[in-house]
Parts: C-alpha cells; structure tokens; sequence
C-alpha cells in the first residue's frame, strides 16, 4: 500500500532520488501522506457513479505512529531533564559555554533538529550576529553537502537549491520582473562566506549572479554548518530513518481504524430492506415516528451486523501497534499494566527496546552538539561574543569539550538513597574524589556549577 501511495507523489527530475525519498518520509512524519489521494473515505461512489477502491481513499483515521516513536526517543535525548552538560576542564569555557547554550536556546534548537532529521538528515546553521550566537535547523530536502576530500569528516561547502513561486520571492522583497512562475533559489555556505545567487526563472537554468546586497562575509576559516545523519545503517549523506520500518504497518492501522469507524457508523443507521411496498411511489422515510405499510405478504428488515467485528480489528490493530513499535525499538510500555510506582532502573528494564534507540540518537546529535560548541570557541578568536549583555573574552581553541549524559529515567527515593550511601563508602573509602561524586549527582539535584557547589559545602563545614 505504501508503494501505492508514494507512486502518486511527484518527483521532480530536476532533483536527486533523495529529494523525492526525504520528502515521502516527511510526509509521513507530519501526516501528510495522503493528501494525495483524490477521494475521502466516506466517498464509496465517484462522479460517473463508479466504485473507488480503498487505496484511493483517504482514510478517516490517522494513528501518528511515526510522530510518536519520533517524540518518545527524542524526550530521552533533548527532553527536559535529559539535555546534555558541556563539560570542560577550564572552568572558564565550561561556564560560558553553558551560558550560551542557555541564552541561545541550542537545546531547542537541538530538539527540532532531531526531529526533523529523524526522517535521515538535518543541517544546523551557527551564526554570530552583534556578538550574539544564533542557531538554525535547515531540514535536508534541498541541501547538498561536499566534503573535503583530505577530511572526509568536515565540509567543503554546503549548497541549498530549490523553486520557490514568484510570489513568495516578491514577498521576501525581491523585485522580480520576469513573469515566470516559478524560480530558482540558490544559496551556498563555505568557510568565507554564506552566497546568496540572484533568483532566475526555472526556465534559465540555475542561477550564475551572485546577490552582493544578502550575501555575508563571514570569515570564520570553517563552514558554520553541521551536517547530522540520523542513525547507522545510511550513505555518506543520509542516515537511516528512525521510523521507516513502521511504515506499512501504520497505513494498514489508519485503514483497518477507519474501516472499523465505518462499520460503526453503518450499525446506527442500517440499511432498510422492503419486500412488496404496499406501493411502488410511496416515499419511504426511515425513522422511528414513521410506520412502514407492506402488503400482506411484505416484509421489511435492517440489514444489521455484528458488533463482533470492532473488536476484532482492535485486537487486530494492537497486535499490529506492538509489532511495528518492536521494529522500530518505539515504547511498548503501557501505563495500565505499572500497577505501583517503577524505579528508575526498572523503568530501564522495561523500555530497553525504546533506550536502545535514544542511545544511538545520542551518539549522532551528541558528536554535532560537540561540534557546535568547537564551532563556538573558535567563532570567539574572530568576532566578540557577548553573553547576557557582557562581553567574553576569547575561550581557549586547545580546550577538550565533552559531554555529560544525564540518567535515563530519574531516581526513587530508594534510588537515590543507595547513591548517597556508596557515594559516602567511595569517597571515604578514597576510591573516587568529592568532585566527581557530585558530579555523579548533580543532574538529580540540579546542580549547575559542580566547583561552585565543592566550595559551598567546605564552606559550611569551616562554619560548622
């Protein structure tokens, strides 16, 4: 059925086989998949009074499985409670670093960025404007990156082309004199600068003059770009996709739900079947203040069905749900079978399939949250940054970042409980030093500062 579908989603030849695949995909993400079916699911008969078959229909229950495996891994990556802490041996760096992150919303950022990218790839965009870091979520649809051929790893350049309508350019204050209706937009981002191509009517080709007035100059020695392929398992520009696998199984769950929807509809209003009418011009009006009059030999009937049915395809549509989440690693967990209150490690056991999952999402968007942070200790030596309106001095290029995951699921009362006691044995014992058994807990108790907090307690130990 997915074949089916997508065959009717235009691809346009003047784009990559990527282009057409990333833009199925995140129509299915946003639930747009079938907007290209001309008929609604009610529509049994068409103009000419002809069938329509299902696969023409659109169906009249949408289950987001694919948002909801996407939301579930995501919320153990950049959820509240789970964005990750910069660490860093200067103290200075480690500081400002968390300051802009805060101040420019990377964590926000971050979390679009994961889900737009879930369908194989995003771009996150870094700019400095009045000293100030800005980031942006590019979605991959008509991006083109190129390596260096030297460092495979970092990028060359990073080109966007696609068409836009001439009145969208006209809006954004082009003055366009052409009456094409559709152009070619093209912008390109290197380590000098961010170009900008003056739009051409789709029937010129590609546009060749550059746009001096939108083009920047950005001189940063580095495309202050990150490319993130989303899982294992893709190409050299797309990873693979987080729910591709349950693809099929969501389109028959939306019919076989819409199907079961109809069936119940049809229960409350039945079809009426009349043998021998008293008589034939006699308008038949269905209802319960209205007495039907056959001949003696007449009989009437609601042709009714089984309430059997429903209940089939629930089962049947549970089954599904739970074979399509268990091919995607997705959430299984269902709140009505957690009789008491789980602990953090029993919430683990449970949800492995989902933790498996946001654990290699961690490894994609964790190496491009790192490299965003370089990308910012590096902007530092070239322009002043400014942070909650204070101006920085330039960070350190030779400082190692990394990254400090939180827990999975936060700790019980027992839980934390039996943290403090072997924390205390493995201080006291001098197996692990004060520092680092704060910092074992400083996501449970919202410790930001882990210096800051070492000095408040010796601190109240001298005043005790």
């Amino acid at each position: 059925m997915f074949d089916t579908i997508r065959a009717l989603i235009p691809s346009d030849p003047a784009f990559a086989e990527r282009t057409w695949r990333l833009d199925v995909l995140t129509r299915v993400l946003e639930g747009r998949l079938y907007d290209m079916l001309p008929y609604e699911f009610h529509e049994e008969r068409g103009v000419g009074g002809e069938y329509v078959p299902l696969r023409q229909r659109r169906p009249s229950v949408r289950y987001p499985l694919a948002k909801i495996v996407v939301d579930d891994s995501l919320s153990l990556v950049f959820g509240e409670g789970h964005f990750p802490t910069i660490e860093c041996d200067d103290a200075r760096v480690r500081g400002v670093l968390g300051d802009i992150v805060r101040e420019s919303g990377l964590n926000q950022a971050m979390l679009e960025a994961a889900l737009r990218g879930s369908v194989g790839s995003v771009a996150v965009l870094m700019r400095v404007l009045r000293g100030r870091v800005f980031f942006k979520v590019l979605p991959s649809l008509f991006l083109v990156p190129v390596w260096q051929p030297d460092a495979p790893d970092q990028l060359l350049r990073v080109t966007e082309c696609y068409k836009v309508p001439r009145r969208a350019l006209v809006d954004q204050g082009y003055e366009i004199e052409e009456s094409g209706t559709e152009f070619w937009f093209q912008r390109v981002w290197d380590d000098t600068a961010e170009t900008w191509f003056v739009p051409t009517p789709v029937s010129n080709g590609l546009p060749t003059e550059i746009d001096a007035v939108r083009s920047v100059t950005h001189g940063l020695g580095f495309v202050p770009i990150v490319w993130i392929r989303n899982l294992p398992g893709g190409d050299d520009i797309d990873g693979a996709c987080t729910f591709r696998a349950a693809v099929e199984t969501g389109i028959e769950i939306d019919y076989q739900l819409s199907q079961a929807g109809r069936g119940l509809k049809y229960s409350s209003d039945p079809l009426l079947l009349v043998r021998e009418p008293a008589g034939v011009d006699n308008e038949i009006v269905r209802g319960a203040g209205n007495a039907l009059v056959v001949s003696e030999k007449g009989d009437a009937k609601l042709l009714e069905i089984g309430g059997t049915a429903a209940g089939a395809v629930i089962e049947y549509v549970r089954f599904l749900r739970e074979l399509a989440l268990e091919g995607v690693h997705g959430n299984r967990a269902s709140a009505d079978r957690l009789s008491a209150p789980q602990s953090g490690r029993a919430l683990e056991l449970m949800n492995q399939g989902l933790i498996w999952l946001a654990d290699n999402l961690r490894v994609s968007y964790g190496d491009a949250l790192l490299a965003l942070a370089n990308m910012i200790v590096r902007a530092s030596d070239i322009y002043p940054l400014t942070v909650r309106g204070e101006a920085v001095a330039p960070l350190d290029a030779g400082a190692r970042l990394t990254l400090r995951w939180p827990r999975w699921y936060p700790p019980d009362t027992p839980d934390r409980a039996s943290d403090a006691k072997t924390l205390t044995t493995l201080t006291e014992g001098g197996l692990i030093s004060r520092e680092t058994a704060v910092k074992s807990i400083s996501d449970v108790y919202d410790i930001d500062n882990v210096a800051a907090e070492l000095s408040r307690i010796a601190q109240e130990k001298r005043q005790a």
